[in-house]
């Protein structure tokens, strides 16, 4: 088994970045979900509610992120991949948990603002603001930034396929959102990797993924269907949750952070039951 693809989404629901090598940090893929757009109230906003912030697409240049829209006119948009260092604080919330973000800027705010015809606010998780995990699933000293739950997510092309033999109308890789993609094994057996390596880099397998209606959300059109949740939930229904692909964390590691690149050999460790 071998890395295909690593994504990195910067700014919380919206397109990712396919990326050949990327640094490993304790909050996921550096830069993963850093900011995040918010309501008036600092309340999250994802594609749950509005489906057209994934026609907004970053990219990196040289100490800026761009974003700029799939089908609008609108001027792209820069921002500092570093925030200026007197920016605002303000308290965000997304699901359960509360943590200090800070604004990026007037400019930022009203360009998404217009792009997606909803007052909002982007806001940055600076490095002091430690977001732990749900010690339900969470070990001591792990955290993550603004994804919903986990720092990693992996997924198996095998999955995919499995999954695209059983609907009428394949779908990509994009609904899933995954952050590490890799080819050969079986479909599904990732859900099941208590511990991995990919290239010199340790990992701790968490969980497997919940699904939600995100993954109904065409990536490219923003328009909205009823696949592949329907499938999936008559054949990989986990208790109350529909399953697909693997939340990970890195493990404990001294020294410096690794990096993973597309080609890396995915060796397994421990699987669930002791195998």
């Amino acid at each position: 088994m071998q890395i295909t693809t690593l994504y990195t989404y910067p700014i919380k629901s919206l397109a990712g970045i396919s990326l050949p090598r990327a640094l490993v940090e304790k909050r996921g893929l550096a830069y993963d979900r850093r900011w995040m757009l918010v309501d008036r109230d600092g309340l999250f906003i994802s594609q749950r509610e509005i489906p057209r912030l994934a026609l907004l697409v970053p990219d990196f240049s040289g100490p800026h992120l761009i974003v700029r829209h799939r089908h609008e006119g609108l001027a792209p948009l820069a921002i500092p991949v570093r925030p200026p260092e007197q920016a605002a604080g303000l308290e965000v919330q997304i699901w359960d948990d509360r943590c200090r973000a800070l604004l990026v800027s007037p400019e930022a705010d009203e360009w998404f603002s217009e792009a997606l015809d909803t007052r909002c606010r982007l806001v940055y998780l600076p490095d002091e603001s430690v977001r732990p995990l749900n010690p339900a699933y969470g070990q001591p000293g792990e955290m993550v930034g603004f994804a919903d739950s986990c720092p990693l997510l992996v997924i198996g092309e095998a999955s995919l396929d499995d999954l695209n033999q059983r609907l009428e109308n394949p779908v990509p890789m994009n609904r899933f959102r995954p952050n590490v993609v890799f080819s050969g094994g079986n479909p599904y057996e990732e859900e099941q990797w208590e511990s991995f390596r990919i290239g010199d880099a340790r990992f701790r397998g968490i969980r497997s993924c919940g699904r939600c209606q995100i993954t109904t959300i065409d990536q490219e059109s923003a328009e909205v269907g009823k696949e592949p949740l329907r499938t999936l939930s008559a054949y990989r229904r986990q208790g109350h949750k529909i399953a697909f692909g693997l939340h990970a964390s890195l493990a404990a590691e001294e020294g410096e952070l690794p990096h993973i690149q597309v080609g890396d050999e995915v060796v397994v460790g421990r699987q669930r039951g002791g195998i």
